[in-house]
């Protein structure tokens, strides 16, 4: 892997025995992963050295274990106390197996090649049996090295992504505290190996002296203060991958959540929202969109949690980003983050009741809503949440004293996003013969609402425009023809 390259999970869901796990990148394919047939030596890349040839075989778990242990009696740090326990073992694998290094860094290399074999669940306990884990804190305990730490904490994280080793790793003397303390360190590849591994632990069911290691005022500020002013897309990602985890596991959440919230967990996500959102302004800067989707996923993971709801409510900084977002004319550049928005929002409006006044009389937020809706068509839950939202503005719109001039504003609106609404309705007719879920049942009810409010601010209108007919203000009767439409598609809408 060369130093500062980016790197991938190798894993997907539905492989728990490799779930995330993450290899170094040297130009070449997964763990075990290998051409048909063996290429002839002058083709062959000088950058990585091969198993033996016997060795080369289409999957990491038929590797001979002799190769696998020689490659971690290579990674012994000389005159270590585990130098000695290793050669104590009796294991003797430089019979002719041993890995063949020849390039200037063989520690690398054959860090590496464990890093790329610790994604095998049988390589994976191989390596547990002969003292992988001693000599791996070895290592962590003596360099100084950035990569050596890499390499060590990055092995480490693809043997803690298979949930069976989780508990021995954990109980591995001295592993937690040296762990943790990686969080202190200032290379953003070592922190992002330091990150992962964190993450996959607390996602196992033996996370309480991990939970108790990071607890420390100290050790959840380092983590905040990572996220809020990491620039490294990999480290972002893993960082805030980690805190989701934390969220994501009740027993995990009970302990860490409200001291990451008192420290500024909800200030630290809302200020890094607003600075990628700062540079939707100036395309030469936003070239961070991956970034942006997973902090507005990670803020609407907040917004759903109890603690943090209220907290974010009260924040006008965070309704400003959403404000700006909603309102941008041009929301083609922002389409696939539009539901994480309005979930965010009908989360918000939940609990700050105080927020809905005066967003209801924003004409431009409400069109700015109206435009979502196309956006999220396929997407149940954001539009559920963004016909619920409407439903809260329109009737506080609706419901207080609303002058000819405002009433005109909000017909104008109405009438001009009459196409938007009909076409939403008309896709996602509800067969009534079908049970509703919860979820349609959400969806009803915000729909009901809206609708209902429509037509009484419809009615109003129609009513004071009949009356003037004589007069010469009388609007056209164009235009109380298509209130009429408006008004009877929604009266007979049958939600």
């Amino acid at each position: 892997m060369s130093p500062g390259a980016q790197q991938e999970d190798v894993l997907g869901e539905g492989e728990s025995a490799q779930d995330e796990v993450l290899q170094p990148q040297q130009g070449r394919g997964e763990a075990g992963e290998q051409d048909d047939g063996v290429e002839e030596e002058d083709e062959a890349p000088t950058h990585l050295p091969f198993a033996p040839a016997s060795e080369l075989l289409d999957d990491a778990t038929t590797v001979d274990p002799s190769y696998t242990i020689s490659l971690i009696r290579q990674l012994l740090p000389q005159g270590s106390n585990v130098e000695k326990e290793f050669r104590g073992t009796g294991v003797n694998s430089d019979n002719g197996d041993s890995a063949q290094i020849e390039n200037k860094d063989p520690w690398e290399e054959c860090g590496c090649i464990l890093w790329d074999l610790a994604a095998s669940k049988p390589q994976a306990e191989l390596m547990m049996n002969n003292l992988v884990l001693e000599v791996l804190l070895a290592n962590l305990h003596v360099t100084q090295s950035p990569r050596v730490k890499e390499i060590c904490i990055g092995i480490m994280g693809n043997l803690a992504c298979h949930e069976s080793l989780v508990n021995e790793i954990s109980m591995q003397n001295g592993l937690t505290a040296t762990v943790v303390d990686q969080l202190f360190l200032d290379d953003s590849a070592c922190l992002s190996e330091t990150f992962r591994f964190l993450a996959a632990v607390l996602r196992s069911g033996t996370s309480v002296s991990w939970v108790e290691a990071l607890l420390p005022d100290e050790i959840l500020s380092r983590v905040l203060w990572i996220v809020g002013n990491t620039l490294n897309s990999t480290l972002l990602e893993k960082s805030i991958d980690f805190l989701s985890t934390v969220i994501d596991n009740q027993d995990v959440a009970a302990v860490l959540l409200q001291p990451l919230i008192k420290l500024g967990l909800v200030d630290y996500v809302i200020s890094l929202l607003a600075s990628e959102i700062e540079k939707l302004s100036d395309e030469s800067k936003f070239d961070r969109s991956a970034s942006l989707d997973l902090i507005l996923h990670f803020t609407e993971e907040l917004s759903a949690t109890d603690g943090c709801s209220e907290v974010m409510s009260s924040s006008e900084q965070l309704i400003q980003v959403l404000d700006k977002i909603i309102k941008l004319p041009d929301k083609f550049e922002v389409s696939s983050h539009c539901a994480s928005v309005v979930i965010i929002l009908a989360n918000l409006l939940a609990d700050g009741k105080h927020i809905v006044p005066s967003l209801s009389h924003d004409l431009p937020f409400l069109e700015g809503l109206f435009d979502i809706l196309p956006l999220v068509c396929d997407d149940s839950q954001a539009r559920n949440a963004l016909w619920c939202i409407l439903a809260r503005l329109l009737a506080q719109a609706q419901g207080i004293d609303m002058n000819s001039s405002s009433l005109e504003n909000f017909v104008s609106l109405l009438l001009g996003k009459f196409t938007l609404i009909k076409d939403d309705l008309e896709s996602h007719r509800v067969d009534k013969e079908v049970e509703l879920s919860a979820e349609d049942a959400y969806l009803k009810h915000g729909l009901s609402a809206s609708l209902s409010t429509i037509c009484c601010i419809m009615e109003r209108w129609i009513a004071e425009k009949s009356s003037m007919r004589e007069e010469d203000a009388a609007s056209p009767e164009s235009a109380i023809e298509n209130a009429r439409k408006l008004l009877n598609y929604c009266q007979n809408y049958d939600v």
